[in-house]
């Protein structure tokens, strides 16, 4: 696999891994963001842990309301994370 076709699957399996914990095997609750949250993107979003800045970010993904994010609305976090970095390391050059 190439390197972007390795970091698709990396980003589905890991999404996978938290979803249907709990109800929908395709959904993350908001249990589950908070854990992938913490154990996946900890070292990024330093306030994982805050109950408020995760109700936050789970009402902002939550784009259709239904009180679950889906691997489409997940990813427009992974997305925005990724561009944050990258406009970080440029700025560091």
């Amino acid at each position: 696999m190439s390197g972007v076709q390795n970091a698709m699957s990396l980003l589905i399996s890991s999404f996978h891994k938290y979803s249907g914990k709990e109800g929908d095997k395709y959904t993350l609750s908001k249990t589950e963001l908070k854990e992938l949250l913490q154990n996946e993107l900890g070292d990024l979003l330093g306030k994982a842990t805050d109950k408020a800045a995760v109700d936050k970010i789970f009402q902002d993904l939550d784009s259709n309301k239904d009180n679950t994010v889906d691997f489409k609305e997940f990813v427009t976090l992974v997305a925005c994370l990724t561009v944050m970095c990258n406009d970080f390391f440029i700025k560091k050059k």
